[in-house]
C-alpha cells in the first residue's frame, strides 16, 4: 500500500495536465493530499480524468483554469482558491515553456514572453499563496529549475536564464520566508521524456543522453518522487535547496 506521507494535506500544482506536473498530481494523490489542478487548457476529459484519480485515492481534485501568460488570470485563480478559506499547504510551481534559438534570432519580444511565464508569474504565484502560509506559520513551495540554469550551451539563453533566475529566487526566498516556517526549495531536472524535451531533434537528444551517465533520460514519475519528497516532512531541514535530478550530465 502507497505511504500516505502527504495525508491531508492541499496542494496547488501547476501545468497538472501532462508531463511533470500530471505526474506530480498523481502521486500526491496516491499520498493522501488534496488538490487545486492548476492549468491552462481544461477539458471535459481531463475533467473526468482528475474525478477518476481523486475518487480512486480516496481525496479531492479541484480543476483551477489559470494562464500564467496573464498575470490578472493568476491573480483571480489565487483569490478564488483562497476564498475557499483552506490551508494550503504546498504549492508546486511545475507549469513553464521552452524556447530555444541563438540571440541574434531571438525576438526580444519572445523572451520576454518566456520570462512572464517561467519566472513573473512564478514570483506572483509564491506572493499571493504566501499570504496564506504566512498566517498559518508553515507551508512549502517546490519551484521547478533545470540543469538548463546551470548549463551555457548556443540557443539556451531564453530558457536557461529564466530557470537560472528561478533558482536564485528560490534560494534567496528561502531565507526571506523562512521565519514564517515556510520551506522553499527547487527540483532541477535533465532530460525528461515529456512533450517540451519532445521539441529537441533526434541529433540533440542524442547528443545529449551521451553526456548523460545513465544513458537515458528520466520519466515524468522519477522528477515528481523528488518534488514528493521535498513537500514531505521528510525534508523538514531542507530550504534553499536545487535538487539536481538529472542522471549524472558532465556539464557543471
Amino acid at each position: 500500500m502507497m505511504e500516505k506521507r502527504l495525508q491531508g494535506k492541499n496542494a496547488i500544482i501547476t501545468g497538472t495536465s501532462s508531463g511533470i506536473g500530471q505526474a506530480a498530481l498523481k502521486l500526491f494523490a496516491e499520498s493522501g493530499a488534496n488538490i487545486w489542478a492548476c492549468d491552462r487548457n481544461n477539458s471535459e476529459e481531463n475533467d473526468a480524468l482528475l474525478a477518476k484519480i481523486a475518487e480512486e485515492n480516496g481525496v479531492w481534485i479541484k480543476p483551477v483554469c489559470i494562464d500564467l501568460a496573464d498575470e490578472a488570470s493568476v491573480s483571480e485563480a489565487v483569490k478564488g482558491i483562497m476564498k475557499e478559506k483552506l490551508p494550503i499547504d504546498i504549492l508546486v510551481n511545475n507549469a513553464g515553456v521552452s524556447y530555444g534559438t541563438a540571440l541574434a534570432m531571438m525576438p526580444i519580444a519572445k523572451i520576454k514572453e518566456l520570462f512572464n511565464i517561467n519566472y513573473f508569474a512564478q514570483l506572483q504565484m509564491i506572493q499571493l499563496v504566501c499570504k496564506s502560509m504566512m498566517r498559518q506559520k508553515n507551508g512549502v513551495i517546490i519551484n521547478m529549475g533545470s540543469v538548463s540554469g546551470m548549463e551555457v550551451y548556443t540557443g539556451n539563453l531564453a530558457y536557461g536564464s529564466s530557470k537560472a533566475a528561478l533558482m536564485y529566487a528560490t534560494k534567496l526566498l528561502a531565507k526571506e520566508y523562512a521565519p514564517y516556517g515556510i520551506r522553499i526549495n527547487a527540483v532541477a531536472p535533465g532530460t525528461v521524456h515529456t512533450n517540451m524535451d519532445c521539441a529537441r531533434t533526434e541529433a540533440q537528444m542524442e547528443e545529449v543522453l551521451a553526456r548523460t551517465a545513465l544513458k537515458r533520460g528520466a520519466q515524468p514519475e522519477e522528477i515528481a518522487k523528488a518534488i514528493r519528497f521535498l513537500a514531505s516532512d521528510e525534508a523538514s531541514y531542507m530550504t534553499g535547496s536545487v535538487v539536481v535530478v538529472d542522471g549524472g550530465r558532465t556539464d557543471f
